[in-house]
């Protein structure tokens, strides 16, 4: 069983001719309410990619709630430790040029009510996986992390959005995901010498995390740890949208290692999956089926 103890969104999402740069307005023909956050958009993508999912974290009483859970429940993703808050349910603002490269601002209204005291009601357990981000109090996430050790939880945290990790946190971790931008923040945070996504990569590996995963775009990934080190190529997609590439490579990867697949296999999985995502606007509404995956997987391995 995967426990994602993350975010929830609703996503509201513009087509624009470009990004606005500071200071500027840019208009767009409409928009769509969408469900999204980077936890619920990992637990969906894990759960379409075949894995049994439960998602942790908080909602509002408000219209904007049921637009976060409706992909969750129709996706079969348990929401039995879903809390509800006093405070606003999170809305994300997204914009996404003709490139399909995006610019986001998100509010996080309840996020910011999820507590690591919720696990306990979702029945964490030994053999379990916990999977984070960083859309809810980092405190909340330290205290989740330590309950998962002492539960006997796998820990696999992406670090996104970037933010400071205590070095005795990061000795918990199991698999640690992070993109290139997260990789040079989170080495600066440490006092790391190395700048090279790779190199951090390993670094963080030898002296820190079991596994360090790094994400390279339209380069692929690469991985180091104790399951050596693995280099893959992206796959060649026409890009519509890249908003949960990212979160759509969490899910893939975290329900090929929760099945209980080789390193590299779960990269594959990663790696397919975000790239299939990036075909269509919109987070969850991005997210592959299993089916689509596993079809695009013989290809990609051929």
């Amino acid at each position: 069983m995967i426990t994602v103890f993350g975010s929830l969104n609703a996503d509201l999402v513009c087509q624009v001719e470009q990004l606005p740069g500071p200071g500027e307005t840019v208009t767009g023909p409409g928009y769509t309410v969408v469900p999204g956050g980077k936890g619920a958009n990992q637990a969906l993508a894990a759960a379409r990619a075949g894995a049994a999912v439960r998602m942790v974290g908080s909602v509002g009483r408000d219209a904007f709630a049921e637009a976060a859970l409706q992909s969750l429940r129709k996706g079969g993703v348990d929401l039995t430790a879903i809390a509800e808050s006093n405070g606003r349910t999170a809305c994300a603002f997204i914009g996404v040029d003709p490139a399909g490269e995006n610019l986001i601002i998100v509010a996080s209204g309840a996020n910011l009510e999820t507590r690591a005291e919720q696990l306990r009601q979702a029945g964490l357990a030994a053999g379990d996986m916990l999977l984070l981000q960083m859309e809810v109090p980092p405190a909340e996430n330290w205290q989740a992390v330590a309950f998962a050790k002492q539960a006997g939880a796998r820990v696999v945290l992406n670090l996104a959005p970037a933010g400071a990790v205590p070095p005795e946190v990061l000795r918990q971790v199991d698999f640690l995901i992070v993109n290139e931008t997260e990789a040079a923040q989170l080495a600066a945070q440490l006092g790391l010498d190395e700048r090279d996504p790779q190199q951090v990569g390993a670094r963080l590996a030898a002296d820190f995390v079991e596994h360090c995963i790094v994400t390279l775009g339209s380069a692929g990934v690469a991985s180091h740890g104790a399951a050596g080190a693995h280099r893959l190529p992206a796959l060649r997609v026409e890009v519509v949208d890249t908003t949960a590439a990212g979160d759509a490579f969490v899910g893939g990867f975290a329900a090929a290692l929760e099945a209980g697949r080789a390193m590299e296999d779960c990269l594959a999985q990663g790696v397919v999956a975000g790239g299939l995502a990036c075909r269509h606007l919109g987070a969850q509404s991005s997210l592959p089926a299993q089916h689509e995956i596993v079809a695009e997987l013989v290809n990609y391995r051929a």
